[in-house]
């Protein structure tokens, strides 16, 4: 039986990573069972890393510009909004935590309900409605295109942060995947706003 993704573009995306990530664990199997020497191989040079850097930048590029267009629908950020928001638990726009391999994104679903009153009691808890998916740094601009337009409350704004559990020999790497990722999301033409310096200290602004 075939397995349908679902329609909302978030949730599809988590579906897709699902079944990249199995891929992942059956792909050493059938390498191992398809492996057979080939007299028929052409000889075909693999390409040098030059050119599969230039193959990924183009790849980006095409992603930022298809990302870009599906985010204009998201309205310009609204400072005043999260200027005085100062815990992860309370940011409600898109939040990106990075590590030294991958991206977490964070997203936070709207509750449903009419009352405004109603906002973080124990009947609509934020943990609820919460989604976390780990993504590649080269799938950012399609992550951020899929997050539903309710789920940016503030405008076109995104918290970005180093992780607060890496290791020290890991911060390098991890400030310059950082870096990476505000020039990716810049790109998008979305505002970064970052809540960790060099130091990963964590504070906002």
């Amino acid at each position: 039986m075939q397995h349908v993704c679902p329609a909302n573009p978030f949730q599809r995306l988590i579906c897709l990573y699902a079944r990249r990530a199995a891929f992942t664990l059956l792909l050493p199997l059938l390498l191992v069972a398809g492996c057979r020497p080939s007299a028929q191989s052409g000889g075909t040079q693999p390409p040098t890393p030059r050119q599969l850097e230039q193959q990924q930048a183009r790849a980006l590029a095409k992603s930022e510009a298809t990302a870009r267009g599906s985010l204009e629908n998201i309205p310009p950020p609204s400072k005043h909004l999260y200027i005085n928001v100062h815990s992860t638990d309370a940011w409600q726009n898109p939040f990106l935590t990075v590590r030294r391999d991958t991206l977490t994104l964070r997203v936070i679903f709207p509750q449903q309900t009419s009352s405004a009153l109603d906002a973080g009691t124990l009947l609509h808890p934020a943990a609820a409605r919460r989604q976390v998916l780990e993504i590649r740094m080269s799938d950012l601009p399609e992550a951020l295109a899929a997050v539903p337009d309710f789920s940016w409350p503030y405008g076109r704004v995104v918290a970005i942060e180093e992780s607060p559990t890496a290791s020290r020999q890991d911060r390098a790497q991890i400030r310059r995947n950082v870096e990476k990722a505000i020039r990716i999301v810049n790109d998008l033409d979305v505002v970064v706003d970052e809540w960790s310096g060099p130091g990963g200290n964590g504070l906002l602004h």
